[in-house]
């Protein structure tokens, strides 16, 4: 069975732009300090099972390859690229946000830093979850080009369950600030519209190398915004609300990542 193209193309915006469902938590107009700390750390919690899922895949990856070595299917020198591929881009993902906060954040002024916070926040966490979102769209285009219209359609399904929870992790920060549409839109757009751009990749070009690529980054880069996050909160001192927060935000995600991967089996 196929589909036409464009079907495909919209089922990719379809999972992407499912994060929307999540950004209106921005809106709440009023929160306290320990309500704040609960909010930012559930995008850390998000954030965790994102790192811990992204990893999980790359061993996976990396086990697979190992077996093959040890029945004679892949030399030595593959194995040793892909691990290498792997740390690579785990060091353009934190390298990356390093530089992007150093250049655009560290130089403003103190108080311009302090009102902006939440908004350099959920903008670095927004970078983060689309280059996350990438390798999903990846994979969606990749089982279009194998002809796997069944895989691509239960991906699309996991994948917008899930993306709606990560739009909650992106604007939480945001929580009391009165962002504007237009900025919420924009990191929609960044944290959703990777996946589109991906299926698109995917569908052309099928490529393990790639997908490892992208994962690596986004794996640093949100390792990077983890640290950040806890280290905010760390300072704060709101300790029981942070961690209410950090297993409030784990588990959300791990819940509709298992509910998307019942509704594949449906």
């Amino acid at each position: 069975m196929n589909i036409p193209y464009l079907q495909l193309l919209l089922l990719g915006a379809v999972a992407g732009f499912t994060i929307y469902l999540g950004l209106p938590l921005a809106f709440i107009p009023r929160v306290g300090k320990k309500t704040k700390s609960f909010l930012n750390v559930f995008s850390a919690g998000v954030l965790i099972f994102l790192l811990y899922e992204i990893m999980e895949e790359m061993f996976e990856e990396v086990g697979h390859n190992y077996l093959n070595l040890q029945q004679g299917l892949v030399s030595s020198g593959e194995l040793l690229g892909q691990i290498s591929l792997i740390v690579i881009g785990l060091i353009l993902g934190l390298g990356g946000l390093i530089v992007f906060e150093n250049k655009y954040i560290a130089k403003s002024k103190p108080e311009t830093q302090l009102n902006r916070r939440g908004s350099h926040l959920a903008l670095m966490i927004a970078i983060g979850i689309g280059l996350h979102n990438l390798g999903e769209g990846l994979a969606i285009g990749q089982a279009f080009i194998q002809g796997s219209m069944g895989l691509a359609f239960t991906l699309v399904i996991g994948f917008g369950l899930h993306n709606a929870t990560e739009g909650f992790g992106i604007v939480a920060p945001l929580s009391g600030e009165k962002p504007k549409l237009s900025f919420i839109a924009l990191l929609g757009l960044i944290g959703g519209g990777p996946t589109f751009l991906g299926t698109m990749i995917g569908s052309f070009y099928a490529s393990e190398i790639l997908e490892i690529i992208f994962l690596s980054i986004a794996a640093g880069s949100i390792l990077y915004v983890v640290v950040k996050l806890l280290q905010i909160e760390y300072r704060v001192k709101q300790y029981q609300a942070s961690l209410a927060g950090a297993l409030s935000g784990f588990f959300l995600a791990w819940g509709s990542e298992w509910i998307a991967k019942a509704a594949m089996h449906f």
